[in-house]
């Protein structure tokens, strides 16, 4: 046996535990096709993101408040005024450093961290198991107890911050409602429809996680003796069902809202005015 084939035959399905067939699977359906329509979704939400994130323009419309969520808190100082708000803008003002660059790698690390996410990843991206039965190309697996994957155990510190971020989203979304332009001070425009709803989803991803159920209901020995965080643990259960779905979605309006606030912002189109 050559040594290709001996490296190869003692990892994964062709383990010495194992049955020795020489296939790397048996398995006759498209196993390949989850993995890779994760690694596309993946790649084109990475992509998109990376390249807004460094185009430092077009993502804020001053005469009707909208500030794309990948720019938010705007704590550059190259940031427009007006979409700083009341954050204080002490990063430099330099091409390779995001205007948002204090809640984006937070949030990437929430996500990164996610229960549903790593899962996703680890098959399609680690292939640690590409698939069930299928053979996987590492010789070796430690866990989550060696670097890097040791950081996913910081998953519930990430969340944390990931609420304040989200709190700071909700912000963005409510002074959008307001307009110069009628005697109530309110604005209301098909981007104020996006904003609301890629904060309310936001919301129900971040609420849904693994640990924010821990945080409601772990730890307890008596359900009966804590009614109100018994509440609070069943309700996160029925979101936590649809964790992944969640996961999804979120990353497309995230997307969308990004997108439709840089066409507006850039003259490309005008905002679909309902109310000023």
């Amino acid at each position: 046996m050559s040594a290709p084939t001996a490296d190869r035959r003692a990892t994964g399905v062709f383990s010495s535990t194992r049955a020795q067939i020489p296939e790397r699977t048996l398995r006759t359906d498209r196993w390949w096709q989850s993995p890779l329509v994760v690694d596309l979704g993946f790649a084109a939400f990475v992509v998109y993101a990376t390249v807004r994130a460094f185009l430092q323009s077009n993502y804020y419309v001053p005469q009707y408040n909208y500030l794309t969520p990948f720019y938010s808190p705007c704590v550059s100082q190259g940031c427009t005024p007006e979409a700083s708000h009341f954050w204080p803008q002490f990063l430099p003002d330099v091409w390779w450093l995001p205007y948002a660059a204090l809640s984006l790698p937070f949030l990437l690390l929430f996500r990164l961290t996610c229960y549903y996410y790593r899962g996703a990843y680890y098959r399609s991206v680690w292939q640690s198991p590409t698939a069930c039965a299928v053979a996987e190309p590492h010789a070796k697996y430690t866990g989550e107890s060696r670097l890097p994957l040791i950081i996913q155990n910081t998953h519930r510190y990430f969340f944390y911050i990931a609420g304040i971020i989200s709190l700071i989203n909700s912000y963005d979304a409510i002074v959008a409602f307001h307009s110069d332009k009628t005697a109530s001070g309110f604005g209301f425009g098909l981007g104020n429809l996006i904003l609301l709803g890629n904060v309310i989803m936001l919301w129900v991803y971040t609420l849904s996680c693994h640990s924010c159920r821990h945080v409601a209901g772990g730890r307890l020995k008596h359900f009966s003796k804590h009614p109100v965080r018994y509440w609070m643990w069943t309700q996160i259960s029925k979101l936590n069902v649809r964790h992944k779905q969640y996961a999804w979605i979120t990353l497309g309006t995230l997307m969308l809202t990004d997108f439709y606030i840089m066409l507006v912002a850039s003259g490309t189109i005008s905002d679909l005015r309902f109310i000023g």
